[in-house]
């Protein structure tokens, strides 16, 4: 879930890779990275920022490859399509854009949101966009298009996380109204409501496999059963949970607040805590083979982390 302020526009400032605690850093943006992305093969790492920016990086080199611009307030979220082709950023403006990765052209503006659009998703064919936003609707895009297929209402607030199941018939949201809802996409209806949350919901993913989605509140990650909708698990955090995610063999589950927090799926045990991070982490993403793991904080940078080195 992005969260920080839009910033203004200044100057860019030349990318340089560093170490620390979190491994590599990339350096670049002048406000704080809200989103990070692997492309499906891994080489490209895209980072959203409160700058209005997007820049892309080479993953293996550190280097930062170009600078997407077009957004007139702060890039909170952005996803690849399945192919790699194309890049999707939602924003603070109230728009949806998406972009040529070879080129760094843009293809699309996606207007439809009334308020700031706070994540967006590809469903696993490209075909279909999900958006979520402070105006409590989450919409569904036809990407060849660019039109607006269907809009999902139900939330009671503002809806901080929407993501695809990875057979892309089921969206899951989370926001301000304490809930998760599942909704059938084709359908355009919700299937159900997951539990009564006592805090509102951060950031909301599926497992590789679809058969769980994991919340991240204020304090805790909860794990629920897709099908019957029952709690799987409760993760304990010592730490509000802005943003989650599965690792490709679905044992890791990846979490990030005041710290990253790595965590055993199958124990429900913290694996890993990273410690304290001077800012807040707005972003965690897994490299597709799972080795590395790149976060987003408020800190204006991101961090690519080597897990071989940490996780046995």
């Amino acid at each position: 879930m992005p969260r920080g302020t839009v910033q203004p526009n200044g100057s860019a400032v030349a990318a340089s890779p560093s170490a620390s605690t979190l491994g590599q850093t990339l350096a670049g943006h002048i406000a704080p990275v809200m989103s990070v992305a692997f492309s499906p093969d891994g080489k490209i790492l895209a980072t959203g920022s409160d700058d209005r920016t997007i820049k892309l990086w080479d993953a293996a080199t550190r280097k930062e490859i170009k600078t997407l611009t077009g957004h007139t307030g702060a890039v909170l979220s952005i996803a690849f399509s399945s192919d790699g082709k194309t890049l999707a950023s939602g924003s603070a403006d109230t728009t949806i854009k998406l972009w040529e990765v070879v080129s760094g052209k843009e293809l699309a503006t996606l207007k439809g949101h009334t308020q700031t659009i706070l994540s967006i998703a590809f469903s696993a064919d490209g075909k279909t966009l999900a958006s979520g936003g402070v105006d409590a609707t989450v919409k569904l895009w036809d990407v060849a298009t660019g039109k607006e297929s269907k809009t999902l209402t139900g939330h009671a607030g503002s809806i901080h996380s929407v993501a695809f199941s990875p057979d892309a018939r089921t969206i899951a949201s989370g926001g301000d109204d304490k809930s998760v809802k599942l909704w059938d996409v084709a359908a355009g209806k919700e299937v159900r409501t997951l539990g009564d949350q006592p805090r509102a919901i951060l950031t909301v993913a599926f497992d590789p496999i679809g058969k769980s989605v994991a919340a991240g509140s204020f304090g805790a990650i909860k794990l629920w059963d897709v099908a019957t909708g029952g709690e799987i698990k409760t993760l304990k955090a010592d730490q509000s949970i802005y943003t989650v995610a599965f690792s490709p063999d679905g044992k890791t589950l990846a979490s990030g607040g005041s710290s990253v927090q790595l965590w055993n799926l199958g124990t429900g045990q913290l694996l890993k805590n990273l410690g304290a991070q001077p800012a807040i982490i707005n972003a965690v993403a897994f490299s597709p083979d799972g080795k590395t793991l790149a976060s987003g904080s408020d800190d204006k940078t991101a961090k690519l982390l080597d897990l071989t080195t940490i996780v046995k």
